[in-house]
């Protein structure tokens, strides 16, 4: 296998799934579809944040493994940590959407922020997966890198979408409530987005690797009750008020 090969295939195992992905919710948008450059641009972000939120991953882990022998035991260590970590990929996926496609003039409807999101999160998820894979591509057989891929694919790339859509669903559910009522929304947003992200961690490393399966049906009833809220989402209009002529 050529030097360039596992990057390839690294590359197409990684951002080939969340394209069709991709696909799949943007079609959730078909009404008025938003303008595939900020999608395109969206997407990008994502992929940025990867490369913005890696070095402080590392700093944190080093950090709380520095306290493991004076505050924390090794477990607990481990748990803050992921904690820790699912905080910063989900501030880090909205600020990169906030910064970049969530203040456009095309968000202009309470479906919008969901679909970006969604993209950034993808996008995300794509530059993580890419980057998973280059490891057992370099020096493991290729059924162990489709399994590995599989994996990713079902579980982390889903729950990025589902965490990060939940932040857009809170943005569009306040869509046309005041900008304080946004802001609470888009706080208790971020809070839940962190609290699933944390849990599917927790359960990740407390189930036997044989009910691994149990635990991406956790990611997959979420997204289902996700697809339930954006058909709310979907009728949410501005309000408007009658006035009262006396005659």
């Amino acid at each position: 296998m050529s030097e360039l090969e596992p990057i390839i295939a690294a590359f197409a195992g990684g951002v080939l799934p969340a394209l069709a992905w991709l696909w799949f919710w943007r079609r959730e948008d078909s009404v008025h579809p938003e303008p595939r450059r900020l999608i395109a641009l969206a997407f990008l972000a994502g992929m940025v944040a990867v490369a913005v939120v890696i070095p402080m991953e590392k700093f944190a882990a080093s950090y709380l493994k520095t306290q493991e022998l004076w505050i924390l035991t090794a477990a607990s260590t481990t748990t803050l940590t992921f904690i820790i970590w699912s905080a910063m990929e989900e501030i880090i996926k909205f600020v990169m959407a906030k910064l970049t496609v969530l203040r456009s003039r095309e968000d202009d409807e309470p479906i919008d922020p969901v679909i970006y999101m969604v993209t950034v999160a993808l996008g995300f998820a794509a530059a993580e997966n890419t980057l998973f894979l280059l490891s057992p591509l370099s020096g493991d057989s290729l059924l162990q890198t489709v399994l590995t891929g599989n994996l990713r694919f079902v579980g982390a790339t889903l729950l990025h979408v589902l965490s990060s859509a939940v932040i857009g669903a809170a943005i569009g559910i306040a869509f046309y409530k005041s900008r304080s009522t946004k802001r609470w929304f888009t706080l208790a947003g971020v809070i839940l987005a962190v609290l699933l992200h944390s849990s599917f961690n927790f359960l990740i490393l407390n189930t036997p690797e044989e009910h691994l399966l149990r635990t991406f049906g956790f990611v997959w009833i979420g997204l289902v009750a996700l697809l339930a809220v954006l058909e709310y989402i979907k009728r949410i209009h501005p309000v408007v008020k009658k006035r009262l002529w006396r005659s």
